[in-house]
């Protein structure tokens, strides 16, 4: 693997944005299951970032992106576009740093993370994903008003953000020798994978993206940036068209491999957790635990990490996932 001494992001930036965060995010719990060793034939330790602050990951980039401004920068406000967790990490972020948050939101977003990100006090900006694109609209409003734009995953300070949860889990299990993330632009795979980098050198990190959504697997196995425009899929954290500037070289630099799973595999990774281990999760943060399900990776008699990476999902949508899926 490449050295990380010229990288945008290195393991020293999620260490400090750990210390930064201390206090301040939930140290969420690494959960196992008996039943789930023995359907993977592994020993598997679940992050529950289902159980962060605002129900997902996102809440530590974002506040460390957030904190990291300086008081001028604050004072402009923050931007972002966002089909949900980011959306309301941001708000939540910037409610705790008494800063406004301006938040560019696909008209699909599921309703529960509208009703959330505003419920943190964030103004909405709603566009329609199969006319505008997020980039567009938000760089009109940044020319209106001046805000500091914080990205959902293309920025050092939020990459360094995520990379704290793997390092919780390593510092909680030990060592790996498989790590399944959860991919849509990149930004928690490429933290986690420097985490992992230095923390269990031999574990094996693996992202995960749901297959109508492949464009990270299609990058990493060409190595040129590959796109994918509106997919559709019930991972609607994992929609994103593209990795990132800083992204897709530190995948390809720090990941082993890339992997897909359908949205059927998703739908029973999710009925598996939220019946047998009470755990709620969402479709995109399954994707990990569903690649290790529908044996897209070899698992058996290894010690493996999953980072489940949210939990804020539609109930009457997830209900109706069920229904239409009924169970193995």
């Amino acid at each position: 693997m490449a050295s990380d001494t010229d990288a945008p992001v290195r393991f020293e930036d999620v260490v400090a944005a750990s210390r930064r965060l201390s206090g301040i995010a939930h140290h969420t719990p690494v959960v196992t299951s008996r039943t789930l060793d023995e359907r993977t034939r592994a020993r598997v330790h679940l992050k529950c970032e289902n159980l962060q602050r605002m129900g997902a990951f996102k809440f530590r980039g974002a506040y460390n992106a957030v904190a990291r401004l300086a008081p001028a920068e604050r004072a402009r406000g923050v931007l972002t576009y966002s089909s949900g967790n980011h959306a309301q990490a941001i708000a939540l972020a910037c409610r705790l740093l008494e800063t406004r948050a301006t938040i560019v939101m696909p008209e699909n977003a599921p309703a529960a993370k509208r009703r959330a990100t505003e419920g943190y006090g964030a103004r909405v900006v709603a566009y329609d994903p199969a006319r505008q694109k997020r980039e567009e609209v938000a760089e009109a409003l940044r020319r209106q008003g001046d805000p500091v734009l914080i990205p959902p995953y293309d920025h050092a300070d939020v990459i360094a953000g995520q990379g704290t949860a793997a390092r919780e889990l390593f510092a909680e299990a030990g060592e790996l020798d498989l790590l399944l993330v959860p991919c849509g632009g990149g930004g928690l795979l490429s933290g986690s994978a420097l985490s992992a980098r230095r923390l269990s050198p031999r574990c094996r990190v693996v992202g995960v993206e749901p297959e109508a959504a492949d464009d990270a697997t299609r990058s990493f196995r060409t190595g040129v940036l590959q796109t994918v425009s509106n997919p559709a899929t019930i991972a609607d954290g994992a929609r994103t068209p593209s990795l990132g500037r800083l992204t897709f070289p530190l995948v390809r630099a720090n990941v082993d491999d890339m992997t897909t799973v359908s949205d059927a595999d998703l739908v029973r990774a999710m009925r598996l957790v939220w019946e047998r281990l009470k755990l709620v999760v969402e479709p995109t943060g399954v994707l990990g635990l569903a690649a290790l399900l529908a044996g897209r990776v070899e698992a058996a008699g290894r010690r493996v990490g999953v980072i489940l990476s949210g939990g804020n999902v539609d109930l009457a949508c997830a209900l109706e996932l069920f229904r239409d899926a009924p169970a193995d």
